[in-house]
This record gives structure tokens, C-alpha cells and sequence, in this order.
């Protein structure tokens, strides 16, 4: 069996940033307490020491700061500093996901910021953070496009100037064949790249449909010889007579010989896929494929409809002369009331 996506031993330090709240005081000293937050600029504000530059700093290295400015002034004094309220965590998500952007996730509960954690932790509720699972489905779930075996998570160095980190994670052999599937904490500044499948294939598509990384229900524009066209929402990759089922089926004067499925690219290329409608037709197949939000289904007219359509369509032009008031005056005859009264 391949082995399970793993990451390399990593140890995340929090680093404070605006928008970060503490809290600090020095043993036995009073008139050192204060609660403050990290403004826009990287700054704090404590009392008799002034402006402290924090931006970047662990905890730790943030109180050997503080520490080294009472120094100046108070002997051996020895600071107390905690994270009370943590800033929002803003991700990015790119590549093969519904709604790519940036987002704004927040941090329930203090947890363990202040200390070390690792980069393997599994779900949001150790800690209160979000997790990779969490942040994708923020942007509304992997795409039908999407790669589920090369999901890249990028971390900022921790050192500045460093280079940026990234972690590739194969979550589609993990759901194929069984194993541990790391679900890393996401934590400020980290970016989410979803890889676009090279070639996909139904297997993938499915498995990645029934997974918590896909979207719960997608968007499909049904239009045509349907009961109630319209859009529909179906589940992720749900086969294209699904779609049409959920808008009542094919009406009398529909075709199930011509069915058009449109569908857009990320590059704003349009194809047009002409198919047999079949509702039996077995889950994937040439004529029942899975869909893809936004895709649109045109169901066509059957031939008797064209035919009766056509004829009603020529006969339009006539239906102006063709009543009884444009005979009678082409014969020269009365055409009512108005006309008897003209003669008398």
C-alpha cells in the first residue's frame, strides 16, 4: 500500500501581529499591569516604558524585549506576558475551488498560541484553529477540476526574509486505499493552492465528490423541453440526469435523442457536448457524466414538435388578413355593425 501523505517534523511558533491582545505585569511591581492590543503598526503600549515593537515576535521573544526595557530602570525585573485574544487568521485559497479569495477565519479560545505546535495537528478543535479541511470548505469545496492528490499548503518563514515553505498533500490515496490523512492547522498569512487534475478520471471525480473536501450541492441551469427549467442545485459531480430529473424531467415535446451540455472553463472557453438523454443510463457514462457548477442543459425539441412548431411559425403572418373581418372586406362585404350603419 503507498504510504500516507506525511510533513516533515516542523514546529509552528506564534508571532504576534496587529490585531493580537495581551496582557502584562511584572512580579511583585505594581503599576506595571496593562492589556493591550497590537496596533496596526506593530506596536505596544506599556505603562513607563513607552512604544515596544512586537511585529514578529513569539511570545517569548516579545517578553525578553519588555524585560530588557524595564531593565533600564527596575532590577532583575521579571515580566509576565499572555495571549489573551488571538487576531483573525486570513488565508488565501487559489487554484481548483468554487469561491478562490482571501478569507477570514477566527480563532476560538486562546489554546496553546503562545507555545510551539506542531504543523500535523488534526482538527479545529484542539486550539480552537482552523484546519486545511475548514479553510476549504470556506471556499466552497474543491472543484470537479480539482486535484485532490496535490493539495499545497504555503507557509511564510519563520525567519524573515526566509523562503516560503510548502507542503504537498495526496488526500486522494488516502480516501482510495485506506491510511492516516493529516489535516493540518492553518494559521495567519498560510495560502492554499488546489492543483488542477491532469487527467481525471471517473473513479477520482466520485471519490472526490463523496469527500468533505467537495462542495455539499453545486449549481446547474436546466433549460428547454423541461417541466420546470430553471436552476437546480444537485450534489457535487451528480450525473447529468440527476439534473434534469430535478427539474421534473422531459416534457411531451422534449428529446431525449439531443440533450446540449454547455460548459465554461477558467480560461472563459465554452464547449458544447451533444448527448442521449438516458435516465438509466449507469452513473458516468458517455451520456450521463458528472456535472460541474455552472454547467448549463439545454434538452432540445423532438421532431413532431419542430414540425408542428415550424408550421405555426409560417402561419404567423398570415393570422393579420386571415380572420373574418380581412375576408369580408376583400370581398367587399360588411364586417359589422359600424358597416350596416354606413350603408343606411
Amino acid at each position: 500500500m503507498p504510504s500516507p501523505p506525511s510533513l516533515p517534523p516542523q514546529t509552528y511558533r506564534y508571532r504576534l501581529a496587529p490585531g493580537d491582545r495581551l496582557v502584562t505585569s511584572v512580579f511583585k511591581i505594581d503599576g506595571y499591569e496593562a492589556q493591550v492590543q497590537v496596533l496596526s503598526d506593530g506596536t505596544i503600549n506599556l505603562p513607563r516604558l513607552g512604544t515596544v515593537d512586537v511585529w514578529g515576535l513569539t511570545l517569548e521573544e516579545a517578553r525578553q524585549r519588555i524585560t530588557d526595557g524595564y531593565s533600564q530602570f527596575l532590577r532583575r525585573p521579571l515580566v509576565y506576558l499572555d495571549l489573551v485574544e488571538q487576531r483573525p487568521v486570513r488565508i488565501t485559497v487559489t487554484g481548483q475551488v468554487l469561491r478562490p479569495g482571501v478569507f477570514t477565519l477566527p480563532v476560538n479560545g486562546s489554546g496553546s498560541a503562545g507555545g510551539s505546535g506542531t504543523l500535523t495537528g488534526v482538527g479545529s478543535d484542539g486550539g480552537g484553529w482552523p484546519t486545511m479541511i475548514d479553510v476549504i470548505q470556506k471556499a466552497g469545496g474543491i472543484s470537479a477540476s480539482g486535484d485532490l492528490a496535490r493539495l499545497e499548503l504555503l507557509r511564510p518563514s519563520p525567519s524573515p526574509g526566509g523562503p516560503t515553505q510548502s507542503f504537498v498533500f495526496d488526500y486522494l490515496n488516502v480516501l482510495k486505499n485506506g491510511g492516516f490523512a493529516p489535516n493540518p492547522l492553518i494559521y495567519d498569512g498560510d495560502s492554499i493552492r488546489v492543483h488542477k487534475a491532469t487527467t481525471p478520471i471517473n473513479v477520482d471525480l466520485l471519490t472526490t465528490a463523496a469527500s468533505n473536501f467537495a462542495p455539499s450541492a453545486i449549481n446547474v441551469q436546466v433549460v428547454g423541453e423541461v417541466v420546470s427549467p430553471g436552476v437546480v442545485q444537485v450534489g457535487s459531480n451528480a450525473p447529468l440526469s440527476r439534473a434534469i430529473l430535478a427539474s421534473g424531467g422531459v416534457t411531451r415535446r422534449g428529446s431525449s435523442k439531443r440533450v446540449d451540455l454547455i460548459r465554461m472553463d477558467g480560461q472563459g472557453r465554452t464547449t458544447v457536448k451533444q448527448l442521449r438523454y438516458d435516465p438509466n443510463a449507469v452513473l458516468s457514462s458517455v451520456n450521463n457524466p458528472p456535472l460541474r457548477n455552472g454547467d448549463v442543459v439545454v434538452v432540445d425539441r423532438n421532431n413532431f414538435t419542430k414540425v408542428t412548431d415550424t408550421m405555426a411559425d409560417a402561419m404567423l403572418p398570415l393570422e393579420p388578413i386571415v380572420d373574418a373581418a380581412s375576408v369580408f372586406r376583400l370581398l367587399g362585404m360588411p364586417t359589422g355593425v359600424g358597416s350596416s350603419s354606413r350603408n343606411r
